[in-house]
């Protein structure tokens, strides 16, 4: 082992990132909760669309040089949030060799002076998590970071409450002046085991540091508002819809993809917070998660899966790829049947495509939004189902196989509207006209109908 010894919290507070000050990127605004309590905001006050990304293995599997052409690659494609585990194992090694506790246990992390990344024995596990968040924060993206990955509770008893409380204290403290953090709780568990080292660590990071945003990463088809809405520490709503198409027993009876549905429920839940899909299915990943038979999700499902949400009155959306959520590298081990490296995979033609729907929402007044299902006339089941949102002076509606959409008009402020078609494949627009807003009013978007030929009906009003 290469650590010389371990330091106390007093040090870690003055630790640094391997960076020289005149190198140091401006601090990031804090992202805080709107007044309207239903989305995001920066301090400021100017609306933020939370367009994340899954590279939750960052930390262990790439080294400084990866790190930099990852953050640089998901800043060029808009995304604005990375989700991230700082601990997968409690016997976490990153691309250094360094490990992150001592004897995996998650009370005595592994430090040593200095954080020369020339300097082995300086250059530690957290050194390297600051170095990240120090490139993230110079790329304008902010780390969504989830403390111990679930299965380290949930599995064999590691992690007693005593030992929850000290690691998050050591988290809270480290990071107390970081303005690009926000915490993920939990970590693919279940929301109702382990309540009591759960609630210790949300209640330890939101104690010692109010200004980070805290939340729960839940088990697959579970809302982090099923257990803890209530929780003072949980700041917004996150839920998992990914990744499998149909109920485990097969049964296939039972369709498994409206995450808008996620959305609806936490909308009207009270005291009201933000909610968001953290995890979809992702795209190149088999529709059975484990069975490598199945088809992979595309480019078209990850399309669907932000529009349908986001419409529903998500405050964002993460978007995710079987290997960049895993880091893939040569000699790895392959997860879920992947067989593409990370840095290939970062250019799937889904991670081009998030930026669009991120663009569209900020193009109109953003804290004025509300889902309206009431626009659509003629409402579909399964891949027919449209979804519609709103402002005072405009409404989007999406459909995702080029069904024909017919709106309820006078929804939105005007006597005429000026209708355009938005494509999510490239985010053009096609001007279609302009009309009475009144009665109902058919479009048909062009192509056949088809899952995958997706549009938006943008219509605006005319003043």
């Amino acid at each position: 082992m290469k650590y010389l010894f371990a330091l106390s919290i007093s040090f870690l507070l003055t630790a640094q990132s391997g960076f020289s000050q005149s190198e140091k990127s401006k601090a990031l605004p804090r992202i805080k909760v709107s007044e309207n309590k239903h989305y995001f905001v920066t301090e400021d006050g100017k609306p933020f669309f939370w367009l994340g990304d899954t590279g939750w293995l960052t930390f262990s599997k790439l080294d400084r040089a990866g790190v930099e052409k990852y953050l640089q690659d998901r800043k060029a494609k808009g995304f604005n949030v990375v989700q991230v585990m700082v601990l997968h194992n409690l016997n976490a090694v990153n691309a250094y060799g360094d490990q992150a506790l001592m004897n995996d246990n998650l009370a005595d992390q592994i430090t040593s002076p200095g954080n020369d990344p020339d300097n082995a024995p300086e250059y530690d596990y957290w050194d390297h998590i600051d170095y990240t968040l120090e490139v993230a924060q110079k790329n304008g993206i902010y780390l969504a970071m989830v403390p111990v990955w679930g299965t380290n509770v949930s599995k064999g008893n590691k992690v007693s409450k005593e030992q929850a409380v000290k690691y998050a204290k050591f988290l809270a403290d480290r990071y107390k002046n970081k303005t690009n953090v926000i915490w993920l709780n939990g970590g693919d568990t279940h929301g109702n085991e382990f309540q009591d080292i759960w609630n210790a660590i949300g209640s330890t990071l939101k104690t010692s540091n109010p200004n980070q945003l805290v939340t729960f990463h839940p088990f697959g088809r579970t809302d982090s508002s099923d257990d803890y809405h209530n929780a003072s520490w949980l700041d917004f709503n996150m839920f998992q819809s990914g990744h499998r198409r149909y109920d485990q027993d097969s049964s296939k009876t039972a369709f498994k993809e409206d995450n808008y549905k996620f959305v609806h429920r936490d909308w009207d839940l009270k005291p009201t917070k933000p909610t968001l899909d953290g995890e979809p299915s992702y795209e190149g990943i088999p529709h059975g998660l484990h069975d490598t038979l199945q088809p992979k999700w595309t480019a078209n499902d990850v399309r669907r899966y932000g529009y349908w949400s986001v419409f529903a009155g998500g405050a964002g959306y993460t978007y995710g790829h079987n290997a960049v959520m895993q880091m893939f590298r040569k000699g790895d081990k392959p997860a879920y049947g992947n067989k593409e490296l990370w840095y290939d995979a970062i250019n799937a033609p889904g991670a081009g495509q998030m930026v669009y729907i991120k663009n569209l929402m900020l193009e109109f007044p953003y804290l004025e939004r509300v889902p309206d299902q009431s626009l659509v006339a003629s409402q579909g089941q399964k891949y027919d189902y449209q979804v519609a949102t709103r402002g005072n002076d405009y409404a989007l509606i999406y459909t995702y196989n080029g069904r024909k959409i017919t709106v309820n008009m006078g929804k939105i402020a005007g006597d005429k509207v000026t209708a355009a078609w938005y494509d999510p494949k490239n985010g053009q627009k096609t001007k279609i006209g302009v009309f009475d807003n009144k009665g109902t009013k058919e479009f048909q978007p062009s192509g056949k109908k088809e899952d995958g030929n997706d549009w938006v009906l943008i219509l605006t009003s005319n003043k």
